[in-house]
């Protein structure tokens, strides 16, 4: 399984992807998140699913900037020729994949700005090739192991939040599902891209370097279960009696 989370807020695009790969009972470490960085051009593309599919697409994807990269003036018009590279795949790889009972998955996470954007954008890709635009509703989306960190952001994360703070969410969205799921581990690869700056910060968080905010997290859950006022529980506990 994966952890992949894009974030978009007012002040820019926020990555954050795990780097566990498991096979079989085998588990290594490796980069699931591809950066493209030109002059007014910056983009960002995460991958769960078959590493296999996710090798090829980008493989293909990588020549097709190489032809094509100075038509690129708009992030929808990457994400068109990207998503053309994973039907591509499909069409090669599909057949073989089923005849061995493997299903064709691949699901991205696309963010960026370039030259002519108004403004950053962040997209999820679907295995068939078509594509969601992330919106100020609800500012994110994530593939891979979804379930234990939605909470985390679906009640604390807005729009209007500064990209430190959603920094934070999105740790401890990570952390969550480090916890409950095995697939999903240390070290995190993190991707900022500020609005309007054409530019992409990347660095790289260990477990050690955020231990003292997951344990202050743990504790406060604890605490705050232990602060709840009893007296509607009480209530509820008397009727069960009854």
């Amino acid at each position: 399984m994966t952890f992949c989370l894009g974030i978009k807020v007012e002040g820019g695009i926020l990555g954050i992807s795990d780097t566990r790969i498991t096979t079989g009972r085998e588990c290594t470490s490796s980069r699931k998140v591809t950066v493209f960085q030109r002059h007014n051009h910056s983009m960002f593309i995460m991958t769960s699913g078959l590493r296999s599919l996710r090798d090829k697409a980008i493989t293909y994807f990588n020549e097709t900037l190489e032809e094509e990269d100075e038509s690129f003036d708009k992030l929808y018009k990457a994400i068109n020729s990207f998503s053309k590279q994973i039907r591509r795949v499909h069409k090669e790889d599909k057949e073989y994949l089923e005849e061995s009972g493997i299903g064709f998955d691949i699901h991205c996470i696309v963010g960026g700005q370039l030259q002519n954007d108004d403004e950053h954008k962040l997209y999820l890709i679907y295995p068939q090739g078509n594509w969601i635009e992330v919106t100020h509703g609800t500012p994110y989306q994530m593939i891979g192991s979804t379930g234990y960190g939605k909470p985390v952001l679906d009640r604390t994360l807005t729009y209007k939040d500064k990209i430190p703070y959603a920094l934070k969410v999105g740790i401890l969205a990570f952390d969550s599902t480090r916890i409950s799921t095995s697939d999903v581990d240390y070290p995190m690869d993190v991707i900022i891209c500020p609005r309007d700056t054409y530019k992409i910060k990347e660095f790289r968080i260990f477990k050690d370097d955020i231990k003292e905010l997951s344990d202050w997290w743990q504790e406060r859950l604890r605490k705050s279960v232990d602060e709840i006022p009893s007296i509607e529980l009480d209530s509820i506990i008397e009727k069960m009696q009854c």
